[in-house]
């Protein structure tokens, strides 16, 4: 696996918060795959920088320089995905690989171009919002894994999460599991399987874990 850049742990920061976890260096360790040393390395360079700062409990917060940074990272990012899924027809997981390859590459000015050849879209082809293309609201955090059987759901996004998992965001675009979609929960059993969805007649089964991963809406 290639080094991280300085900017992907200023990514990795953002999309924890956005995810409505705590970010401690351990939990920065562990999303990007590193050892614990080379995290407080990095944290050393970033905190000099004016990226982020500690506070006394050791949580990792971005300053707004370093959130600045990290949401033109993320922008770039989910405009790629939505241009390789769109356009080139990539599937989630490539999509994802080839954008986080081509985002340090992107310019202000082909940024701009593209964001207006795709229409200025509000979110990446997972549902979650672009930086800059509306308010850095919090979505809201609804489980398909805590949803009760004999309730019917739309999906809103696909946590980022899942993304560092590729067979796992392609097993979810494969069975139509992507925002938009509609299911009717129809059983929730821990120890069978996890969640039986049902879509067009179609049963889908999804393990719980996988299943916190997607969030959804109740609807009628």
């Amino acid at each position: 696996m290639p080094a991280h850049r300085f900017d992907d742990y200023l990514t990795a920061i953002y999309i924890l918060e956005d995810e409505g976890e705590t970010v401690i260096a351990a939990r920065l360790a562990e999303f990007l795959g590193v050892s614990a040393p080379t995290v407080s390395q990095m944290l050393r360079r970033l905190q000099r920088d004016g990226y982020v700062r500690l506070d006394r409990d050791r949580v990792i917060r971005l300053t707004a320089k370093g959130e600045r940074l990290a949401a033109s990272m993320v922008r770039k990012h989910r405009l790629l995905e939505r241009w390789l899924t769109e356009f080139l027809q990539l599937d989630w997981a490539t999509a994802d690989e080839e954008a986080h390859r081509l985002q340090s590459a992107l310019s202000d000015v082909v940024e701009e171009r593209l964001n207006e050849r795709l229409g200025r879209p509000a979110t990446c082809p997972h549902g979650n919002p672009i930086p800059g293309n509306g308010p850095r609201a919090r979505p809201l955090f609804h489980p398909l894994s805590e949803v009760r059987p004999g309730t019917s759901v739309v999906v809103d996004r696909i946590s980022e999460l899942a993304e560092e998992v590729s067979p796992l965001l392609n097993y979810l675009g494969e069975r139509g599991i992507v925002p938009g979609a509609r299911f009717l929960v129809k059983d929730k059993n821990p120890h069978a399987g996890g969640l039986l969805l049902e879509k067009d007649g179609e049963s889908v089964t999804l393990a719980l874990d996988t299943a916190a991963m997607v969030h959804v809406r109740e609807v009628p």
